[in-house]
């Protein structure tokens, strides 16, 4: 199977449960920052130059804790920032594993030998690696030599322990996707257990800060169709946990409807609004965000900030979801978790 039996359990259980009560609108995923401060400085990173003057803040974890049973969704993503640098991590993440939700924690990989030891391997659980290239590629992108092969140590550790791991790759508008092939080779090879995938983020505190890099590795529409038609072939063979019917809108081969709404942001300031890219608001609360938001509002043809917009924690959603619907796409979400 593609996810664990417990995550697809879970999730059925939960949108099965939302359906019947009706409800429009409702998180799947919990994009959580404890923090924001990071050890290092990528160029594509929104986060690290948006959140500059309060880059040393923290959230509590019983702050943390309170914004997962606010939520309520099942899938808790703990990111940022760097999340192992965090100094409540290990007592967070036991902490939402009791609450019985399912863990991403994303990491550059820099820290997993050495925190290793603060967990415990669980089928709720996955360390997941940031990588966007094979040594030099990823380096360059990191703007730190040595990244890729200690975050390789990580993955290496990691799997020894019994843990689950997957990788998150970025694709900007120079990435090669045959070196994305021969970077997903290489991961099997060690036992990675999944594959998530992305074009690069549009984020507006880059394209502020940094035009000239923005222009270099952002891409419109239609680049990013061209670039994933490239890849349907390269990347046939492995096990990516990016879904067909994304990977159909990536490509062009069909329109998905943003579901923002259901990957929410908490932050050191707050629920995020409306999106993890865009900023018009930080709400004090859950209801907030989901109440006072004007989602009609956003999207392709809406907002001009949403015209090139494809990234997967608006739009993997409305997969999920089956938003804009086609006939054989829950056989096609049934064959594809199976396999």
């Amino acid at each position: 199977m593609r996810f664990p039996l417990s995550l697809t359990r879970r999730m059925a259980t939960y949108l099965l449960k939302k359906k019947l009560a009706g409800e429009a609108k409702f998180p799947l995923v919990l994009m959580l920052e404890p923090l924001h401060a990071c050890n290092l400085t990528c160029t594509g990173c929104g986060r690290i130059r948006e959140y500059t003057s309060t880059i040393r803040d923290k959230l509590s974890v019983d702050e943390c804790l309170a914004s997962v049973d606010e939520c309520g969704a099942p899938v808790v993503s703990i990111c940022g920032g760097e999340p192992m640098i965090y100094p409540g991590l290990e007592e967070l993440v036991t902490a939402i594993l009791a609450r019985n939700k399912h863990i991403y924690l994303c990491t550059n990989g820099m820290f997993i030998r050495k925190k290793l030891a603060g967990f415990r391997p669980d089928s709720r659980f996955f360390f997941n690696v940031h990588l966007d290239g094979m040594e030099e590629t990823h380096d360059l992108a990191v703007e730190r030599k040595g990244v890729f092969q200690e975050a390789i140590e990580g993955i290496k550790a990691a799997k020894a322990a019994g843990f689950l791991v997957c990788t998150n790759t970025t694709i900007y508008k120079e990435t090669d996707m045959n070196e994305i092939a021969v970077l997903l080779a290489y991961l099997t090879e060690l036992g990675v257990d999944g594959f998530m995938m992305s074009p690069a983020y549009g984020y507006a505190a880059v394209e502020q800060t940094n035009p000239l890099a923005a222009q270099q590795i952002f891409m419109t529409r239609d680049e990013i169709h061209a670039k994933f038609r490239q890849a349907k072939q390269l990347l046939r063979r492995f096990k990516l946990n990016t879904s067909p019917i994304y990977l159909e809108f990536l490509r062009g081969e069909r329109e998905l409807k943003c579901a923002a709404w259901a990957n929410p942001t908490r932050n050191v300031r707050g629920w995020k609004g409306p999106c993890y890219l865009i900023t018009d608001a930080h709400h004090k609360t859950y209801q907030d965000l989901i109440q006072l938001t004007d989602w009609d509002k956003l999207g392709r043809g809406n907002d001009p900030r949403c015209e090139h917009c494809m990234v997967h924690c608006g739009f993997e959603p409305a997969a999920v979801l089956g938003v804009n619907k086609r006939l054989g796409d829950t056989l096609k979400m049934a064959l594809w978790q199976l396999t």
